[in-house]
């Protein structure tokens, strides 16, 4: 599978009893899909599959399935700390109709690169579908080292890597030694970089209160080739990409988003709470602004 556009990991809306929200589910996804969101990513952080238990997650598997109905790529989250369940979850992400799978370093764990590429060639074998393989050492502690990749890249499922690693010298190792497996952008502020280095798709959760705009910016850099035209659209989103990083409140920031675009995501899960009225203000403001620089850029309403 060739990873191409914006890859958006859905929020799971809620009521506030933290029952899922299908109506706004439903709203989501038709929301996205109009936007022109390459593909739809389930149980990634964003949709908070780490306060969710099976069942939930098994569900969320199958409603998006049928509200995505083949419009563009499902691809479906198996973070979990125990190789078992994700296993399990692969399983279950191929019988819910998945185009791919989204392949983490299990938390907490601290697995070393082998032990982690022993556990993703489990999922691996579970389902024989293409993955995206997940670094993100700021939530995991450990890196997808040279050890991992040189053992994944045995398999032709391994097709891409979501690289959140912040760190410019991983996105030069992984551009020169690992081509076959295509770069991702995982760490919004860097998109330009990544790019420049030949990434083909980002994974970004901005994407679901604003795809148009980062759809802008990969056209620009990915199809276009025109980095001034992208220079210029990453200097009109960075603001936004500083709030959503700042304070610990990350979905938050993502759920209230979506909720100034009209729909309504509700809050998150405990332990997290909702934005205070000051840090909504501040969201509300950095929107509107980059709306109206990216839209000035593009000639498109953002």
């Amino acid at each position: 599978m060739r990873f191409e556009g914006i890859y958006t990991p859905i929020v799971t809306p809620y009521h506030d009893d933290f029952s899922c929200n299908e109506e706004v589910l439903a709203q989501t996804v038709e929301h996205l899909i109009a936007s022109g969101a390459h593909g739809i990513i389930v149980a990634g952080s964003t949709g908070e599959y780490y306060a969710q238990t099976m069942e939930e997650r098994l569900w969320m598997m199958g409603r998006c399935r049928d509200l995505i109905d083949g419009r563009v790529p499902m691809i479906v989250g198996t973070g979990a700390i125990r190789t078992e369940d994700s296993v399990e979850y692969a399983k279950e992400a191929k019988k819910h109709g998945a185009t791919a799978l989204l392949v983490a370093t299990p938390p907490y764990a601290y697995p070393t690169g082998r032990e982690i590429a022993l556990h993703a060639l489990a999922v691996d074998r579970a389902a024989n579908l293409p993955v995206m393989l997940y670094n993100y050492p700021g939530r995991m502690s450990v890196n997808m080292d040279e050890e991992c990749l040189d053992r994944l890249g045995r398999s032709p499922n391994f097709c891409a890597i979501k690289e959140s690693s912040g760190d410019i010298n991983r996105l030069h190792m992984l551009a020169r030694d690992y081509p076959h497996i295509a770069l991702s952008c995982g760490m919004d502020d860097q998109a330009l970089e990544f790019f420049a280095w030949g990434a083909r798709s980002w994974v970004c959760a901005g994407s679901n209160f604003a795809p148009k705009a980062h759809i802008a910016l990969y056209q620009a850099c990915a199809v276009e080739g025109d980095f001034t035209k992208g220079r210029a659209i990453m200097s009109a989103m960075l603001p936004l990409m500083r709030v959503l990083e700042q304070g610990g409140k990350f979905v938050q920031c993502i759920k209230y988003g979506l909720t100034l675009r009209g729909i309504d995501a509700g809050p998150p899960r405990r332990p997290l709470q909702p934005l205070n009225k000051d840090d909504k203000r501040e969201l509300a403001e950095v929107i509107r602004t980059m709306d109206t620089a990216v839209s000035k850029i593009t000639g498109v309403t953002i």
